[in-house]
């Protein structure tokens, strides 16, 4: 008996899930997402300089290119520590889950296994006891007890593809993610570099202006002396102070950078402010830069550029959305169901008849809130233009920051050019007053402007030659390079898929191997 029953339960299910199967048979709704065009040039505006190269890129590893072991030990120490980098992966570890969900949904969305104990006792002032006589009521046996177990599911069929444009959607998103964290890895390498050689160049302009200082303070002694001689008036001895006081006035404001610069830098090393001179090393030189820098073509960042095409997996993600709301215009098909086995004992679940459930296909179409949501599809296509024309703006954007830093990396190379002639010349004139002053044939009006001149080319130039790898560094970090640190590593650290696992069963999630989106 049981099974009988049981075998006519599935049999309507059959009928029921064939039913919904020939109609989840439709298209799914809603636009197939193309990569929107984006306007690139053919070639970089310098393409024909010298010093630029469009046959190749460097972007992998870009900073070896200055052949400096505390930059790669700098960038090292950032990737392995950076807290931001850190919250990018967690992202990855979040979107992982979320498509876990998405996928989950094309199944039963509802399935739950239940059973309990049910006690009643009737109350002889309420009807129907109340109705009868005292001595009917003494035969009558007022509780009752039901055992019962079932299992309860149900599934909305994905007739128009509601549910797999929202995996599409979750897997666009997972792919958004994983560009995410390597743009942040992109922008954590230029920054890192960018650092870096401002300390160094803050060291160069110490230097000079400590030169500076030692030269200075000759000049004033020989001005001394010679108004203790009466060869000269004390104004020649207060200049020499002012320019002294004033150059050695410098030194505490570029030690003040350089703190606030090595401060940054720590931030980023994922530490607190620290004496960084094991770190930086102590040779104190501005890195050197090649003699051209490789930058392949403007078509290349659309394919490296993690930032770029992060933003076009948003807009495929948007995309998707359009579909998902685009389905609630059409009846969604249900079937629901339960199955379980009931008796008045335990033991009576057993028995042949105490089979119980059902089955029940239905649909529901919300026909009376088409406005509503009519317009929630309206938003998500403008929404979805939105992710287009920002993924448009990021190439260009992108091909403009290019641009700017190869353009100062070639125009900051020749202002370095005339600025070493400049101090060359600033230095000789220098040496040519101090000599002419200490033997009386000139006053000391031109020590000090040569003097000044001095230190303002010095700065001048190593402020300049900073600038060059600093553009340089700019043009690296907007060619896209640098993400590649993390190929074959997971996004998350080991010691925090450790702690994550201890906490909380991820199973594969947290070191599944994903392949470059």
């Amino acid at each position: 008996m049981q099974s009988t029953g049981m075998q006519t339960l599935f049999k309507i299910s059959a009928v029921a899930l064939a039913g919904i199967f020939l109609v989840a048979g439709c298209k799914t709704v809603g636009p197939d997402f193309e990569k929107p065009e984006v306007p690139v040039a053919d070639t970089w505006l310098d393409a024909e300089n010298e010093k630029v190269d469009t046959s190749s890129v460097v972007y992998q590893d870009w900073w070896e290119v200055f052949n400096d072991p505390a930059l790669t030990s700098l960038i090292d120490t950032a990737y392995q520590q950076n807290l931001s980098l850190q919250v990018a992966g967690l992202r990855v570890m979040e979107a992982r889950a979320q498509l876990g969900i998405a996928t989950g949904l094309k199944y039963p969305q509802s399935q739950s296994v239940g059973g309990g104990y049910a006690y009643t006792r009737s109350s002889v002032n309420a009807p129907p006891l109340s109705n009868l006589p005292d001595e009917v009521l003494q035969g009558v046996d007022r509780t009752n007890g039901a055992w019962s177990a079932s299992f309860d599911a149900a599934w909305e069929a994905d007739v128009w593809g509601k549910f797999r444009r929202g995996v599409e959607a979750a897997d666009a998103t997972l792919a958004a993610s994983m560009l995410n964290y390597d743009a942040v890895l992109v922008t954590l390498t230029g920054d890192v570099a960018a650092l870096y050689t401002t300390i160094r160049t803050l060291d160069e302009r110490l230097a000079f202006a400590r030169s500076n200082v030692d030269l200075q303070r000759q000049a004033l002694d020989l001005a001394n002396t010679r108004f203790k001689l009466g060869a000269t008036s004390e104004l020649d001895v207060q200049q020499a102070r002012g320019l002294l006081y004033n150059t050695e006035a410098l030194i505490p404001a570029f030690e003040l950078s350089m703190d606030r610069t090595q401060n940054t830098l720590s931030f980023l090393l994922g530490m607190p402010p620290s004496d960084l001179e094991s770190l930086l090393g102590a040779s104190g030189k501005i890195p050197g830069v090649p003699e051209s820098v490789a930058v392949g073509i403007p078509a290349d960042l659309l394919r490296r550029r993690p930032d770029v095409r992060a933003a076009e997996m948003a807009a495929a993600a948007q995309s998707a959305a359009i579909g998902i709301s685009q389905a609630d215009l059409y009846p969604s098909f249900v079937l629901a169901g339960s199955i379980g086995v009931a008796g008045s004992s335990f033991s009576d679940q057993f028995d042949s008849g105490a089979t119980t459930g059902f089955f029940t296909p239905f649909f529901k179409w919300n026909i009376f809130n088409y406005g509503r949501i009519k317009n929630n599809v309206r938003v998500q296509d403008a929404r979805f233009e939105q992710a287009i024309t920002s993924y448009q703006n990021a190439a260009l954007a992108a091909a403009k920051e290019v641009q700017d830093g190869l353009q100062g990396f070639l125009r900051t190379q020749e202002q370095v050019g005339y600025l070493h002639s400049a101090v060359t010349a600033s230095g000789r004139a220098a040496d040519l007053a101090l000599v002419q002053y200490r033997e009386g044939a000139t006053d000391y009006t031109r020590v000090l402007n040569t003097q000044t001149s001095l230190l303002q080319q010095q700065d001048a130039l190593a402020s300049a030659r900073g600038q060059v790898v600093s553009n340089l560094v700019a043009t690296y970090k907007a060619l896209g390079g640098g993400w590649q640190l993390r190929q074959d590593d997971n996004f998350v650290r080991p010691d925090t898929i450790d702690l994550m696992q201890e906490r909380t069963d991820w199973g594969e999630l947290l070191t599944a191997p994903e392949e470059n989106p």
